[in-house]
C-alpha cells in the first residue's frame, strides 16, 4: 500500500517530486485496476499535469487524493453508482474536493460507489480475494487504498459505509464526527446520518490526511498522548459476530493490555440500546425523500434493493420517523456520559470478514455510532486463516476525533508490536 504520510514527507523534503508519486499510482493502477475496478472515473492524463504544477510547500504537499463518485467533481463525471447519471458533469466541485485541493491534493480519481451509495454490490472487487466483497458503499475507496493505487480517499458512511469496508479492506479509516466535514455537494442518502470518511493505509495516515483537509490538530505521528483507557462493548443487542471477529476483537484486548491499556468491559444504557432500531427507520424515510425524484421518473433503472427499500408498499409514516428522531436525539445526550469515563470504546468493525460478492456486508456494528455521530475508526492488522483481513473499531466521544485517533494509533502499534 502507499503510505500518505511517508510520501508527504519525501515530497516535503524533495525526495520525490510529485510527477514521481503519480507515476508510482500509474505504475500500480497499470498492475491492478484491470481486476479491482475501484475506479469509476480516472483522468491519468490530467493528473500529470496537475502533479506538474503542484506545491510541495502546502499540508498535502501534492498528494493525489481520490473522492467517492457520490461527490460532485466539475472536472470529472460523477454518477452516483447509477445508469440514470450516466455521464453527469457537476458544475462545481463539492467544498470537500475544494478543502482538498487548497491544502495542496491533487484530484486522483473518482471511487466506485455502490448505486446511490446504498446496498447492491459495485463491480470492484476485494483486493485480497476477488471472490469476496470489498463491502460497501465506498467500495472503491477501500479497494483502491488496500491495492496500492490510492494514498487516501474519501468516502462516506450512513450505516457502515466507511468502517465496514475498511476492515474488509485491512486499511485503515476514520468515519469522522457528524458535521465535521462538509457534505454539501454529496448525493444525500440520509441528511441526519451522512457523514464523510477517510481511508488510508494506517491511521497515522488518515490522520494525517484529515488534519490537512480540516486545519484541525489531529496527527499522531510522534506524538505520546499517554496511556488510554479502553471500554470494550461485545453489543450484544447488535446481533452475534463471527469467531473471526471475536478473534480480532480479542487479538486487539491483549495487545492493548500488554502494552499497559487498561481495559474495562462495558453495558450501553437503555437510551443507547434503543437507538440501534431506529436507525433503519430514519434511513428508510429519509432515503425515500432524498431519492423522490429518481423513484418518480427512473424507477425502471433503480436495483430491486433499492426499490424494496424505497419504494415499499407501506411507506415509513411521518409519525413513525418522528419517534425515531426523538430516540436518537436522547441517545445522543445519553452518549455524553456514557463517554466520560475512559478515553475510547473497542468493539467489532465487523460481523466477520468479508462475505461473497452477492452482498456488501452486514452494517450491524456501525450503525449505532453513525446515529449517534461520534467518530470511529477502523484498525487494520488481523487476518484470517484464510489471509482475510478483519479490523477492530475505535469509538471516541462526539468532537473528539482528535482521541478516536490517538486510541486507534495506539491500538495499531499495541498489535504490530
Amino acid at each position: 500500500m502507499l503510505r500518505a504520510l511517508d510520501l508527504a514527507e519525501a515530497l516535503d523534503g524533495g525526495d520525490v517530486t510529485p510527477s514521481g508519486v503519480v507515476e508510482l499510482i500509474a505504475e500500480a493502477i497499470e498492475a491492478r485496476e484491470p481486476e479491482i475496478r475501484a475506479f469509476a472515473h480516472l483522468d491519468l492524463a490530467a493528473l500529470r499535469l496537475a502533479a506538474g504544477r503542484a506545491r510541495t510547500d502546502t499540508p498535502l504537499c501534492g498528494l493525489p487524493v481520490a473522492f467517492k463518485d457520490i461527490i460532485d467533481t466539475a472536472t470529472l463525471p460523477t454518477e452516483y453508482g447509477s445508469p440514470i447519471y450516466a455521464g453527469w458533469q457537476p458544475r462545481a466541485d463539492a467544498p470537500i474536493v475544494t478543502l482538498t485541493e487548497a491544502a495542496g491534493g491533487l484530484l486522483l480519481g473518482k471511487a466506485v460507489t455502490t448505486e446511490f451509495a446504498f446496498l447492491a454490490p459495485s463491480v470492484t472487487v476485494n483486493p485480497h480475494h476477488a471472490e469476496h466483497t470489498p463491502g460497501g458503499s465506498s467500495s472503491g475507496s477501500a479497494a483502491g487504498v488496500a491495492a496500492g493505487m490510492m494514498p487516501l480517499a474519501f468516502g462516506t458512511q450512513t450505516g457502515g459505509s466507511v468502517i465496514r469496508p475498511a476492515s474488509f479492506c485491512g486499511v485503515a479509516a476514520i468515519k469522522t464526527s457528524f458535521r465535521l466535514l462538509p457534505t454539501v455537494g454529496v448525493k444525500t442518502g440520509a441528511w441526519t446520518l451522512d457523514t464523510l470518511g477517510l481511508f488510508g493505509a494506517r491511521v497515522v495516515d488518515v490522520a494525517f490526511g484529515l488534519a490537512a483537509v480540516s486545519g484541525r490538530d489531529l496527527r499522531v505521528d510522534g506524538r505520546d498522548f499517554g496511556t488510554p483507557t479502553f471500554a470494550v462493548s461485545r453489543m450484544p443487542f447488535a446481533g452475534a459476530a463471527a469467531p473471526e471477529a471475536e478473534g480480532a476483537l480479542e487479538a486487539a484486548i491483549r495487545a492493548v493490555e500488554r502494552a499497559g491499556a487498561r481495559v474495562v468491559d462495558i453495558d450501553f444504557p437503555a437510551e443507547i440500546v434503543a437507538a440501534q432500531a431506529v436507525h433503519a427507520t430514519l434511513y428508510d424515510y429519509e432515503g425515500g425523500v432524498a431519492l423522490a425524484w429518481e423513484i418518480a421518473h427512473h424507477a425502471d433503472r433503480l436495483s430491486p434493493v433499492l426499490k424494496s427499500k424505497f419504494m415499499p408498499a407501506v411507506p415509513i409514516p411521518v409519525a413513525a420517523y418522528d419517534a425515531a428522531r426523538g430516540v436518537a436525539k436522547t441517545a445522543r445526550r445519553a452518549a455524553r456520559g456514557v463517554f466520560s469515563g475512559f478515553d475510547a470504546l473497542l468493539t467489532y468493525s465487523a460481523p466477520g470478514a468479508a462475505p461473497d460478492r452477492t452482498t456488501t456486508g452486514d452494517a450491524a456494528f456501525n450503525k449505532l455510532f453513525t446515529l449517534l455521530g461520534t467518530p470511529a475508526v477502523n484498525v487494520p492488522g488481523y487476518r484470517t486463516a484464510a489471509g482475510l483481513p478483519v479490523g477492530v473499531q475505535v469509538i471516541a466521544r462526539f468532537g473528539a476525533d482528535d482521541r478516536a485517533l490517538a486510541a486507534a494509533a495506539y491500538v495499531e502499534r499495541a498489535l504490530q508490536s
